[in-house]
């Protein structure tokens, strides 16, 4: 059985506040982007995972394509199967790559084995991944609000802009991120939700102004790479462009399909549909 897992964008990331499980409550919205990889597996005598195309730090086991596997096996006594991926998407890039291919694996694995699980027990599986696993179930642009577990489904459509990512090949640590931004920012105000969601209801174009990505300031000072990769992007004639997520990737929403000339690639591109 085989699937191709996609990535998603943040538009727009504040960072309200640390939980007294050392989590912070956040809000943002994941859309969904068409940069995929290609994950699949078959019944096997003995459990194996394979990986190919981009490198992929780590052991096998600790890949959420196995612990999806793993969590499973253990529940419902699957047989061994042997798991390939195809890794397209940059990891370290804000973009959820991993996330998606973990929350893939379990809808692929109840489907082929018959298991009838319900959306509730796949999200509930889905959560012992990560805390953005199940967004990647529905597919869907979605509100996400507590630590990135609570979806809200949200009527934002980007279907007639084209999308450019670029990823300057340079990996960020998520817990690291927090770390810095910790450092460094004032936390925001209690109603930020509420001035979110008016902000999403501007036109694309007073984006720039408003939807903001709390990670961002913080990442470019420490990687100044990313930042002039943003101004890229505007100069190309992008009506909004932000760093998706804790970094590194770089997004830009164009209202054309952009002259693939006039946009520098720092890195790995992508660019299509949204």
């Amino acid at each position: 059985m085989i699937s191709f897992p996609n990535c998603k964008i943040n538009l727009g990331l504040r960072i309200l506040n640390r939980r007294a499980d050392g989590y912070h409550n956040l809000i943002s919205v994941f859309y969904p982007v068409q940069w995929c990889d290609a994950l699949e597996f078959i019944e096997s005598a003995v459990f194996s995972f394979e990986s190919g195309g981009l490198k992929i730090d780590g052991s096998a086991e600790d890949n959420l394509c196995a612990k999806a596997y793993r969590l499973l096996q253990k529940l419902y006594a699957l047989p061994p199967v042997m798991i390939a991926l195809l890794k397209n998407i940059p990891m370290g890039a804000g973009l959820g790559g991993g996330s998606a291919d973990g929350a893939f694996m379990l809808k692929m694995l109840s489907e082929y084995f018959k298991l009838n699980l319900s959306g509730v027990e796949l999200k509930s599986h889905a959560l012992q991944l990560g805390s953005d696993c199940p967004f990647f179930l529905e597919n869907k642009p979605k509100l996400v609000t507590g630590k990135g577990e609570l979806l809200e489904t949200i009527a934002i459509d980007l279907s007639a802009f084209h999308a450019v990512i670029i990823y300057p090949e340079i990996a960020i640590n998520t817990a690291s991120a927090f770390r810095e931004y910790a450092k460094a920012a004032n936390k925001i105000a209690p109603d930020a939700l509420v001035n979110f969601r008016e902000v999403l209801k501007l036109p694309i174009l007073q984006w720039k102004d408003f939807l903001l990505n709390d990670f961002e300031p913080v990442v470019v000072k420490q990687y100044p790479e990313i930042g002039r990769i943003k101004k890229q992007l505007y100069d190309a004639g992008a009506l909004y462009a932000s760093m998706s997520g804790s970094g590194s990737a770089v997004y830009g929403i164009f209202q054309d399909k952009p002259d693939p000339v006039s946009i520098v690639k720092n890195g790995r591109t992508y660019t299509g549909k949204f």
